[in-house]
């Protein structure tokens, strides 16, 4: 079969289309079956599951530049986040409040970074 080539970009804009809209949040998985409410809003809501996959992005990149005792304080921080998500439950409103207030601090512990002069 021969592709030509001005279909290909469509096929590969359609794969593409295909993953987005299937893609799993990145810290957890949207396929269980015992979501929590805040998880199951996450995973229905583009831009909420966008915010996670950023959030964890920033946390996971902060997580390996930063010394042992500060990565410890990073995760304590992250886990007490976690549970004020969880309390929005379904609130969209809410959790995305949420991701907000700690991209916000993730930004400030990068800011707060030693850099070589």
């Amino acid at each position: 079969m021969t592709i030509v080539p001005f279909k290909l970009p469509l096929l590969a804009a359609t794969a593409l289309l295909a993953a987005a809209t299937t893609a799993p949040a990145a810290s957890f998985d949207c396929g269980k079956a015992d979501l929590a409410a805040d998880e199951q809003v996450i995973c229905e809501d583009r831009a909420l599951n966008d915010a996670d996959v950023k959030m964890v992005t920033t946390f996971e990149l902060l997580s390996g530049l930063l010394a042992m005792g500060s990565r410890g304080t990073l995760q304590d921080d992250q886990v007490e986040w976690l549970s004020r998500r969880q309390a929005c439950g379904s609130d969209a409103a809410c959790i995305r409040t949420a991701y907000d207030e700690r991209m916000k601090a993730l930004d400030e512990v990068y800011k707060s970074l030693q850099r070589p002069t």
